[in-house]
């Protein structure tokens, strides 16, 4: 029998992303996975280089590019739904645990135990989920950043959330601090001063 597995992650790119919101340049699932596991490979680098770490940096990025594929199933549900209050926020976590299980079970069972700390958000390690997390956040935080810089002032309160849990972030973890100062700004910029630097 068949595993529909690849099929349910090969439907990404049709899950749209900001639902709820304008803007300026659309997005879906599978560009917004492959750029958290970019910024989280990369934090996991500067956390190893800079802040004493033992993270796998490939790991990272692997739990990174599955970290939605619950979404294969139900799609995107946007934060402000999703988080309305404790209850329903509790009602989309038991959902979004349903899907994983499907999405592990879509693949050959011997298969199953390898992607079980992967696929399962619950079964991933604290400390990878955390970095997979601040990534997230972080690409949430440079896509509001382009969408202002396109004048979509849509955006200006997910700026403002992001602003605050990038602030409370930066405690904890340093890595986040050196990517803000390292990389954030030239995110930003037009391919005409990108070839210039």
């Amino acid at each position: 029998m068949q595993s529909t597995f690849l099929a349910w992650m090969f439907r990404m790119p049709l899950i749209k992303r900001w639902a709820l919101m304008y803007c300026i340049k659309p997005e879906n699932v599978a560009e917004h996975s492959h750029q958290v596991a970019i910024v989280a490979h990369l934090l996991a680098l500067i956390r190893n280089k800079k802040f004493g770490g033992e993270i796998n940096a490939d790991r990272v990025a692997t739990i990174a590019l599955y970290h939605e594929a619950s979404e294969t199933r139900y799609g995107d549900i946007v934060s402000p739904t999703k988080y309305a209050n404790q209850e329903i926020a509790r009602e989309f976590k038991k959902i979004e645990g349903l899907a994983e299980q499907e999405c592990l079970q879509s693949l050959p069972e011997e298969f199953q135990e390898l992607f079980d700390d992967i696929i399962i958000q619950d079964h991933v390690q604290a400390e990878y989920k955390q970095i997979v997390k601040a990534a997230d956040i972080l690409v949430a935080y440079i896509k509001a950043l382009d969408e202002l810089n396109h004048n979509n002032y849509e955006f200006e309160h997910v700026k403002i959330r992001l602003d605050n849990k990038l602030t409370e972030l930066k405690k904890s973890q340093p890595e986040v601090g050196y990517f803000l100062d390292t990389f954030l700004d030239a995110c930003s910029a037009t391919v005409d001063v990108l070839a210039k630097k």
